[in-house]
């Protein structure tokens, strides 16, 4: 694939938790507790390469530890950092995690603060990376200033431009761009924090109608995702739901993430909307099966293994 996907968002250490008998508050839990890379767009990156895509990552770390070894992890699944940042006297981004006994969250923070360092100036300095790419790919872990910027310059040289919102709390950064997004891959409680909803709770076709409003307000591609439910997704050609295929779940951390990636890959590689799809549906469902955010042997052909026919 020659393809380049310019990629602008998080590189946070995620520390998770998994009780190992059920929460109670108010006290310690004895669980499991891991480490591992993350941050969204980071992990829309990893997937992405290890897919074949050829991938530039803008983020920002601290100059610490941490953020030293998640851009050695990054670049050895072959994620170009040549415009990464390492901001001095500062703290690599994290997410914490508290997980359910059965691996869906249950509680989560983040701490997305050094990404203040990317500013519509930083990026404005490598518009040529815009103006290269074939498809461009934010999280909601960029200031709103830069997110016009981005919005800006990819309207600028006409390049199909993406967005994961990564919390429902900073949803609305993106929602005045709805019109802008060539894909958008929202959970389902981030769906309704688009729209200025209520969330209704687990429930496929709501979201699948919600689904449609959001093509309605111009987004080219919707993806929502449903955990270990599966997804929904419509354009404004077609809609479906997607079930899940997977034979245990172990951390629905990163889920998300591995669809975004799998449906990029596919649009890049000029797929029918319902082959995205399911390609994204695989990545979550192999996702779901591993403690890691991103499974680390992750390859189309293992992609294609697990489709759901």
């Amino acid at each position: 694939m020659e393809e380049n996907v310019l990629i602008i968002g998080a590189t946070l250490l995620d520390i998770k938790g998994k009780p190992h008998a059920g929460l109670e508050p108010g006290t310690s839990n004895p669980a499991t507790i891991s480490s591992v890379r993350g941050g969204t767009a980071r992990n829309v990156a990893e997937n992405l390469a290890r897919l074949g895509a050829n991938v530039q990552l803008i983020t920002a770390v601290g100059d610490d530890p941490t953020g030293a070894l998640l851009l050695e992890q990054t670049a050895v699944a072959g994620v170009a950092l040549e415009y990464a940042c390492t901001i001095p006297d500062a703290n690599t981004g994290a997410y914490m995690v508290v997980l359910d006994t059965v691996g869906k969250m249950s509680v989560a923070m983040d701490d997305v603060s050094i990404m203040q360092h990317i500013t519509p100036a930083y990026l404005y300095q490598y518009r040529r990376l815009f103006r290269n790419a074939h498809m461009i790919m934010i999280d909601g872990s960029l200031t709103p200033a830069a997110i016009k910027t981005v919005v800006n310059l990819a309207t600028k040289y006409k390049v199909a431009l993406c967005a994961d919102p990564s919390s429902a709390r900073l949803a609305h950064k993106i929602r005045p761009y709805l019109s802008a997004l060539h894909l958008l891959v929202p959970n389902a409680i981030e769906e309704a924090e688009l729209l200025e909803v209520d969330y209704a709770g687990f429930d496929p076709n709501l979201s699948l109608a919600q689904a449609r409003r959001l093509v309605s307000l111009g987004v080219k591609n919707v993806a929502i995702t449903l955990s270990d439910f599966g997804l929904d997704y419509a354009t404004s050609d077609e809609t479906g739901y997607i079930a899940p295929n997977f034979t245990e779940m172990v951390d629905s951390t990163g889920t998300g993430d591995a669809v975004t990636a799998a449906i990029i890959f596919g649009i890049l590689n000029n797929l029918p909307t319902l082959e995205c799809m399911r390609l994204g549906a695989a990545a979550a469902s192999l996702t779901l099966q591993t403690t890691d955010t991103v499974v680390p042997d992750l390859s189309l052909d293992m992609l294609y293994d697990h489709l759901i026919v």
